[in-house]
C-alpha cells in the first residue's frame, strides 16, 4: 500500500523561468470518478483550462477508483455516488480507510439524495450537485485542497 504523504508525492512543483523571475506553483492533482464518460470528458476538458490542475486519472466505478487512488494519490478526487459494480459511497469508505487524509468530492443529482450525509460522515469533505458543477466545482477544488476558504456546499434538503 503506498503512502500518498511520503511515497507517491501528491504534492509537485513546476518552476517557470520568465527572463530572471523564478516562479514555482503548486498543481492540483485529481481523480475523476464517474460512470458517465461524457460527463468524465466534460470534467476533464474544464479542468483542462486551469493551470494549477491536472486530472491524472479517471475512473469508472468505486472499484477502479480505489486501485486508482493507491497509484495516483490524487490530492483531490471527484466522486460521483451511483455507479456500477462499487457505488461511491463505499468506495470512499475505502479509500478514507486506507488513506485517512483523502479529499474527496462527491457529485450528486439530487439535493436530497441521503447517500450525500452518509458520505460525508465517512469522509467525504464537500458535495456538489452536478447541475451547478461547472459553476461551483473550481472553486471547491481550491478550497477543499486549502487554497482558499472554507468550501460551500449547498443545503442537503429532506
Amino acid at each position: 500500500m503506498p503512502n500518498c504523504a511520503l511515497g507517491a508525492a501528491p504534492y509537485f512543483s513546476e518552476t517557470k523561468h520568465d527572463q530572471s523571475v523564478s516562479l514555482t506553483t503548486s498543481t492540483i492533482r485529481i481523480l475523476a470518478v464517474d460512470d458517465h464518460p461524457q460527463f468524465r470528458q466534460g470534467l476533464a476538458a474544464l479542468l483542462a483550462t486551469q493551470p494549477d490542475m491536472k486530472l491524472v486519472a479517471e475512473a469508472s466505478n468505486g472499484r477502479e477508483a480505489i486501485e486508482l487512488y493507491r497509484t495516483h494519490c490524487p490530492d483531490i478526487t471527484l466522486m460521483d455516488l451511483q455507479m456500477p459494480e462499487m457505488n461511491g459511497l463505499s468506495a470512499i469508505t475505502t479509500i478514507r480507510g486506507e488513506f485517512p487524509d483523502a479529499r474527496i468530492i462527491v457529485l450528486t443529482t439530487y439535493s436530497d439524495d441521503a447517500q450525500v450525509v452518509l458520505a460525508m460522515q465517512v469522509g467525504a469533505r464537500a458535495y456538489l450537485l452536478k447541475n451547478l458543477l461547472y459553476k461551483e466545482l473550481l472553486k471547491t477544488i481550491r478550497a477543499v485542497h486549502g487554497l482558499t476558504s472554507t468550501p460551500t456546499t449547498p443545503p442537503i434538503t429532506s
